[in-house]
């Protein structure tokens, strides 16, 4: 099974058993959506936000020396909108209406985005070459070119 459909069972379970949520949405760190169960959000706006609110908080963190990013939550009148880390290339960011107990939101999301982690981890290795920010692999030059991989191939010894 692909990626994708994981990740979306994923987020189904999720909001299956905390119905509070009104949403949830997985997407790359680059802001490009990986699965996503909003009915009445546009995810790709939301996806391109959190990867915007996601580049904050982990300033914010390296700022406070607080250290890796792990969550941010804001709150409206209407209800919450929380983020998960989930592995160094994906986020989980999760919509809950004003009744949720921040609290069970806050476990959920946690255990949600270490699944969603371990999901794309095992398709996209963190010792691979093209993870978004992950260095290459020993041996491996690369970097990434917007979404695109690109391969540099090793320089000969002969090269200066």
């Amino acid at each position: 099974m692909a990626v994708e459909a994981e990740v979306l069972n994923e987020l189904h379970r999720l909001r299956a058993r905390m119905p509070q949520l009104t949403g949830a949405l997985a997407a790359g760190a680059d802001g490009l959506v990986l699965a996503q169960d909003m009915p009445d959000v546009e995810p790709e706006g939301l996806a391109a936000l959190t990867a915007a609110a996601l580049g904050v908080g982990r300033r914010m963190a390296d700022l406070a020396a607080g250290g890796d990013f792990r969550e941010l939550l804001v709150r409206g009148s209407g209800g919450y909108v929380a983020t998960y880390s989930a592995g160094p290339s994906a986020v989980l960011t999760l919509l809950a209406d004003d009744r949720a107990n921040v609290g069970r939101l806050h476990l959920e999301g946690r255990r949600s985005g270490f699944r969603i982690a371990e999901l794309v981890a095992a398709r996209f290795p963190p010792d691979g070459p093209f993870v978004p920010g992950r260095p290459a692999a020993p041996g491996v030059r690369g970097r990434m070119l917007g979404a695109l991989p690109v391969r540099i191939p090793p320089q000969s010894r002969h090269e200066s």
